[in-house]
């Protein structure tokens, strides 16, 4: 950057010598012939033409390798930086497209997975089912014979009420005063035979 400005200083200020010396030499352009347009101007035209570049090139060639050096060496770090990130950058692609790739094998495996646990878990709500409609069978199955039962233990007590009444109601139709009387002698009988 320094000498990039001490060129540029250089350069402004030749120019302003170059103006400045060729002024006067305008001014008087109108009042006498022109100088410049005789061989001899024309050799101090290519004079100063090849002083001014010369002396550009001297200072570019003096100062100004160490500036296109210093930059080159900038851009040269850049280029390295720019070709790191880009190695990285590549290296990231890369991973992020193994992932890709290994992305359709891992859904796949996971929709299998998936398949396999509904398979299992409909095969065992299916065999829970079975087995609580066997017990619900069974339950059933008890409270009708425990019903059954109940239901015989009743037509058992209805039939024995209904056969006591029917012979009550038989023995009540032929049984007279004469034959309770011996019913009751032999009644009392027995109980005497029970004491001793």
């Amino acid at each position: 950057m320094k000498t990039c400005r001490r060129l540029l200083a250089f350069a402004s200020g030749a120019l302003l010598i170059f103006f400045f010396t060729a002024l006067p030499v305008l001014a008087e352009e109108g009042a006498t012939p022109d100088p410049a347009d005789s061989p001899a101007g024309l050799i101090f035209r290519w004079l100063n033409f090849l002083i001014v570049f010369g002396g550009i090139a001297y200072l570019l060639a003096k100062h100004g390798g160490a500036f296109f050096r210093g930059n080159a060496k900038a851009i040269a770090a850049s280029i390295q930086e720019a070709t790191a990130a880009k190695t990285e950058a590549e290296r990231e692609l890369h991973a992020v497209e193994a992932k890709i790739a290994r992305l359709d094998p891992e859904v796949a495996e996971m929709r299998q997975e998936a398949r396999q646990n509904w398979a299992a878990e409909a095969e065992r709500l299916h065999a829970s089912g079975l087995a609580e409609i066997e017990k619900i069978n069974q339950a059933a199955r008890g409270e009708l014979a425990a019903s059954e039962r109940a239901a015989q233990q009743q037509l058992r007590e209805i039939a024995a009420t209904l056969a006591v009444e029917d012979a009550a109601a038989l023995v009540g139709s032929r049984m007279n005063a004469e034959i309770r009387a011996r019913m009751f002698q032999s009644f009392l009988g027995e109980l005497g035979r029970s004491k001793n």
